[in-house]
């Protein structure tokens, strides 16, 4: 059973910086599998930030938060990051990490409020606020 757990997730001001983690477990970093991280407002679809192919390492982030965020991963500890840098008001979220097997790093996996991915964290928040 695939189960993904994020953390890192706090009070920050504008500005300001947080690293989110994803700890996955039930598969290796050296299957196929994608993780995404999501982030969902309140009042707002859920929306697709970033993902990684964990074998390969290949990424993608989206134009949204491209000049801000970078994606990571520690295979030894089967951990994917989420660097979140410059961080503005409008990043206030529930950020989530999310994952599936087959699956590219490209635009189309964070698609449809990522539909594709059908393991999910719980969700770290995420305030930026002064």
């Amino acid at each position: 059973e695939v189960q993904l757990v994020e953390s890192g997730g706090g009070l920050v001001q504008p500005g300001g910086s947080l690293r989110l983690s994803c700890a996955a477990s039930g598969f290796t970093f050296d299957d196929d599998y994608a993780i995404g991280w999501f982030r969902q407002a309140p009042g707002k679809e859920r929306e697709g930030i970033s993902c990684i192919s964990v074998s390969d390492g290949k990424t993608y982030v989206a134009d949204s938060v491209k000049d801000r965020f970078t994606i990571s991963s520690d295979h030894s500890k089967n951990t994917v990051f989420l660097e979140m840098n410059k961080l503005k008001p409008e990043d206030t979220a529930v950020y989530y990490c999310a994952a599936e097997s087959g699956l590219l790093a490209t635009p189309a996996a964070l698609g449809v409020m990522g539909v594709l991915f059908h393991s999910w964290g719980q969700g770290t928040q995420v305030t930026v606020s002064s």
